[in-house]
């Protein structure tokens, strides 16, 4: 049976049980209906009490909530640790990694944590896992002159973890062509809106808004072009299965062809930053099929629409 919005909107505000049943509507069908259209799908929940952590200190004891979301990290896809400040985020990448390791669902993990947190995150590490085998990156190991020294010692290295600053992460090249094709495909959404509100005689100010930001695009596109590839290794030679970005809000505002304008919570400008980490997110999910980035933040929403 089909209803009016009028309809509807009146069987909100009375008893929907007496609406239905002044319409004739069979109470048993109309539940079946409601629960295949709107209550047929329900989240998995993940349970962790069966881990056992046999390399954690025994000083140590995660509650119950740190051993469900290792759980999901494990055993789902992509995860976002999204706890409240204090919640004990930390102890979860660095149980999630080792564990991650020990049963074979990854070779090595990289953390990037805020610049001034690095050392306190390898000391945690250590806190946790006493014998785990980690890399914390300095500053002097990113200069120019030691960089290739790093890659190479990180791409050879049996570490179970390495850990940067943020910072850092970004002078770690994705290879020439993942960059290429990225941004290709971005200048075709664009082209691709650009024809769409034309036939459709949508504003002509969006209309130059998105030319501008093509031909912006089109502009990095034939630097990158040009630019000789150095035999730097790349974030994919590194052997990196699995990326944990702890405070992931700082990346924000990426990339977002549309053809909405003047819409809260969207923005045109581009983040160089989150750019570079949404193309080895790109690349790791092609490796794992979808199960090796792990985000953590306190704050995982400061503009809904967009991120």
């Amino acid at each position: 049976m089909y209803y009016t919005q009028e309809q509807i909107d009146r069987a909100n505000q009375a008893d929907l049980v007496l609406f239905l049943q002044s319409q004739g509507e069979p109470l048993e069908r109309a539940g079946q209906e409601y629960n295949e259209l709107f209550n047929s799908i329900r989240p998995r929940e993940f349970d962790g009490s069966a881990l056992s952590f046999p390399m954690m200190t025994a000083d140590i004891h995660l509650h119950d909530h740190q051993k469900n979301a290792i759980a999901h990290a494990m055993f789902g896809g992509n995860t976002l640790f999204a706890h409240c400040v204090g919640a004990g985020k930390t102890f979860e990448m660095i149980a999630t990694a080792m564990e991650s390791k020990r049963l074979g669902l990854c070779t090595k993990s990289l953390f990037a944590v805020p610049n001034h947190l690095t050392e306190q995150i390898g000391d945690d590490f250590q806190k946790l896992y006493p014998g785990a085998n980690i890399l914390v990156a300095t500053k002097k190991d990113f200069k120019k002159e030691n960089r290739q020294q790093l890659f190479a010692k990180i791409a050879t290295g049996n570490y179970d973890a390495v850990i940067i600053g943020h910072s850092q992460l970004g002078k770690i090249p994705v290879s020439k062509e993942r960059q290429v094709m990225t941004i290709q495909t971005q200048i075709d959404d664009i082209l691709q809106g650009i024809e769409e509100l034309k036939k459709s005689e949508g504003s002509k100010f969006q209309i130059k808004a998105m030319e501008r930001t093509r031909k912006s695009l089109q502009k990095q596109l034939d630097k990158l072009e040009k630019a000789n590839q150095d035999d730097t290794l790349t974030f994919e030679q590194l052997g990196i299965d699995r990326l944990f970005i702890d405070e992931a809000h700082e990346f924000k505002n990426l990339f977002v062809a549309t053809k909405l304008q003047n819409v809260a919570g969207i923005s045109n400008s581009a983040s160089q930053k989150a750019l570079d980490l949404f193309l080895k997110c790109r690349y790791l999910d092609e490796k794992t099929g979808g199960k090796g980035v792990i985000f953590a933040t306190g704050t995982p929403y400061a503009s809904p629409y967009q991120h």
